[in-house]
Order: structure tokens, then sequence, then C-alpha cells
């Protein structure tokens, strides 16, 4: 009998193709929470991205279901405990869309710092704002890069070419390791004290939940541009909203929030604040390795082979 694969919000067709030539494919995107508890029980493989929550109902209805994968990076959306105490194996996709993020973190700090979105949304409603729109340049800058992962040093090394000095705090890493990705290892409040800019990339757990906060504002420098590219809930969203309204952070950019969508949200819609809707992994580069690595790395779970990412 061959293995049984689900695919709840979509893969790219290189991914698919990888699937079909060793397991039956269902691609049912977008399949509510509700039809997934249905059907779950009819599947060896999940296979998801951000949106589909495997919660621990969705374990005790699947009773031959032997790996979840996540095609990306964050696993916040499954429920890891009872995937252990179901016997599911956990794993994920964390190299493909590095560089889309980290691309991203940068393409947000040169938005904050010279007010793109509002040049250009001025320019589509016939308005000239050019002695309004006096940016900051990147160059000379010092950045501080809170965690420094795969994202967080792929981050930082472009923000070295652009000539912007680079302080880290990660405290999964030693002082030495930090050196040899380029940048300098520093407490997080002397990070805090120092950094022009801030840009943030922890996965979100119950560390990292809220680890910039209202006391984290009162230790940045005044006007501080901050970006996060990483999890909704690693800042605490209306401290940031009071920073902003206080002239503490002069700028942000936001591509995660704590509830996606956000709806109206006052701090999506602030002037100080460009907003993208959880892009970082969005680029047809990123979406086609994700797809291929997580193919080919659920198949290795249900054949019982060596896992390179395996989460739970």
């Amino acid at each position: 009998m061959a293995w049984k694969v689900l695919l709840t919000d979509g893969l790219e067709e290189n991914g698919k193709e990888i699937l079909r030539l060793k397991t039956e494919v269902t691609d049912q995107p977008g399949i509510s929470a509700e039809d997934l508890l249905k059907v779950a029980g009819e599947y060896d493989a999940i296979i998801i991205r951000g949106r589909t929550k495997v919660i621990p109902a969705v374990f005790d209805a699947a009773g031959r279901l032997k790996v979840v994968g996540r095609a990306g990076v964050g696993v916040d959306n499954i429920d890891l405990a009872a995937a252990k105490s179901h016997n599911v194996i956990v794993v994920n996709s964390p190299l493909a869309t590095t560089l889309a993020v980290a691309e991203l973190a940068i393409g947000l700090m040169f938005a904050i710092a010279r007010e793109i979105p509002r040049a250009d949304a001025a320019m589509k409603n016939a308005k000239w704002l050019k002695k309004e729109l006096e940016g900051v340049e990147l160059n000379g800058k010092t950045l501080g890069v809170v965690g420094i992962g795969r994202i967080g040093s792929a981050t930082a090394r472009r923000a070295t070419a652009m000539g912007m000095k680079v302080l880290a705090y990660d405290p999964k890493k030693s002082a030495e390791d930090i050196r040899q990705l380029g940048a300098e290892p520093v407490p997080l409040d002397d990070l805090y004290a120092k950094s022009d800019f801030i840009t943030v990339h922890t996965p979100l757990t119950n560390e990292t939940r809220g680890i910039i906060n209202a006391d984290s504002f009162q230790k940045m420098k005044n006007g501080v541009r901050l970006v996060c590219a990483a999890r909704g809930g690693v800042i605490d969203e209306t401290a940031l909203l009071d920073a902003l309204n206080s002239g503490k952070v002069a700028a942000a950019g936001l591509d995660v929030f704590a509830v996606e969508p956000p709806g109206e949200s006052a701090l999506a819609a602030h002037p100080h604040v460009v907003a993208t809707p959880h892009i970082g992994a969005q680029t047809v580069e990123a979406q086609a390795r994700a797809a291929a690595d997580i193919a080919t790395e659920v198949l290795a779970a249900l054949n019982g082979e060596e896992l390179r990412w395996r989460v739970a």
C-alpha cells in the first residue's frame, strides 16, 4: 500500500512531483480545521505551511500519521508535545527560505530609512514630497541583530557589506561563534543602547515571547529603527505602538504580527510603520527550495531513513 500524503496549504509543483513518484498525494489547500479533523486519519503524512494549525485534536484523529512536514522554518503552529506523545515525527525545511527572509529584512531597513512606501504613495497621488522625505543612510550605522542564526547571520553579512557595524546577541551561541559570523557579541542591554537599527531573528518560544517590550524600548537609543521578519509575538506590539507614538522608535518595518492577519491594526496603519503580510519566504526561489526540501525529508521519515531537519 502506498503512503498517503495530505497537502493542506499547497506546495510548489516540483515538491509535488517528488512526492508523487513514491506516494499518493492529496492536495487540499485551504482545508478548514473541521475538515482536517475529519480526514486526518486517512494519511501517513501531512505537509503544511504557516496557515494550518496541527493541534492535539489532529494527532488524536490521525491514527496512522507518521510525520508532519512544515514547508518553511517556524513550527509554532504544530503542537510538538502532542506530536511526541503520539510518536509522530515533525520535520521542517529550515534552509530554503534563509536568503529570502534576510533580503526582506534588508529591504525593510531601506524602506524605513528612506520612507520609500510613503514616497511612492505620494507620487501615485500626484504629490511631490521631496523636501519632506529626508531619510538616513545605512552606511556607518550600527545594526543590532537579536538572534544570529541562519537568517540573522545572512542579514548581518549583507549589512556589513553595506558599511554597517554589526552587534549581535544570541544566548545559544558562544562569543567566538558570533565573531566568526562577522558580528561583535554583546549583552542584550548593550545592543539596545548602541544600535541605530535593530533586526529581530528569533523563533517564537516561551523564552522569546515579548523579548522586546516596554523595558527594552527604554534602553534603546532615541530614534532607533526596528525591523522584524521573524515571528509575531516576539515584540510586545502595544509597547512598540507606544514607542512609535512617543518618537522613541523613529520607524519600524514589520513582516509579522501577533495575530495574522491583524485586521484593522493601529500598529500596521501607523504612519511610521512599513507593514508587509508575512512575505519573508514568498519568493519563487525560496518556495521551490522549500518544496523540494520538505518533500524529500517527509519521504525519508516515512521510509525510516536518516533525517536532516527533525524538529520533534
